[in-house]
């Protein structure tokens, strides 16, 4: 469990909070203030300073109301966070007509939700493998199931794929953040770092003992500028996760072929 989301977690209060079941109210809240208000804050403190930063304090100053006023509505940050990622879910793009069949499909899903993640890069801390399903996440894993529908894959196989293509997108988007903080951790880029390295890799590598690895990374680094192009990276394993399903869709069309009609 994230730091995020220590203690104990009461899934009921996050159900009640997405599915709108009950909605408080408080005098001494202010007028006007609803969860709706309080999430869409907490979103817009998440985003310009960080999911640290957030805090039913800070989101409290935010709404210029108390921290109880907050708390009237929304029990903790746990259950902040699940409301907040459930609304951004909602918010993504889900059209219902996607030209190039089911690998045309699957990859507007692996960009949408890769903007998603620049959009607001908190997720990836905030998001767990336990998600309260909330009416957002249920329409998005629904949509995104469509991708797949009727090309043979079992339901258990249409799932794995959503998996196993979200995984790449989470991943990439990870590792492409990391270069972003990095950067500003160090104050410095990449092509910055390897040209002031350069001249120690040049004599590691002159030595002729790593001819593969001077070869390769040579031309990685020319190609991307850098030791590690996360553009190039998201792309190259899109297309690679893309055809390893294509074989097992192959796989079982031909399975259906054999069969008796």
């Amino acid at each position: 469990m994230s730091r995020e989301r220590r203690g104990k977690v009461d899934p009921a209060r996050s159900l009640a909070l997405l599915w709108r079941t009950r909605e408080p109210t408080s005098r001494s809240a202010g007028p006007g203030l609803t969860v709706d208000r309080i999430v869409r804050a907490a979103i817009d403190v998440a985003d310009a300073e960080g999911i640290d930063a957030l805090t039913m304090r800070r989101v409290g100053e935010a709404l210029g109301v108390g921290t109880m006023s907050v708390y009237t509505y929304v029990s903790g940050k746990a259950e902040l966070l699940d409301v907040m990622i459930d609304t951004l879910y909602g918010e993504m793009s889900r059209p219902p007509d996607v030209a190039g069949g089911w690998r045309g499909r699957l990859e507007q899903i692996a960009r949408e939700n890769l903007a998603l993640y620049r959009r607001h890069p908190w997720m990836l801390r905030a998001e767990t493998t336990r998600p309260v399903l909330g009416p957002n996440l249920l329409a998005k894993y629904d949509y995104e199931l469509t991708a797949v529908a009727g090309i043979g894959l079992t339901d258990v196989e249409m799932d794995a794929v959503l998996t196993l293509l979200l995984g790449h997108v989470k991943s990439a988007a990870r590792a492409a953040l990391d270069v972003v903080n990095l950067e500003r951790e160090t104050g410095m880029t990449d092509a910055q770092w390897w040209q002031l390295h350069a001249p120690w890799l040049e004599k590691f590598m002159s030595a002729g003992s790593f001819p593969t690895a001077a070869r390769v990374g040579t031309a990685a680094g020319q190609a991307h500028g850098a030791a590690y192009g996360p553009e190039h990276a998201f792309e190259f394993g899109l297309q690679r996760v893309l055809d390893g399903i294509s074989v097992v869709v192959a796989e079982r069309a031909a399975i259906g072929a054999d069969q008796p009609g």
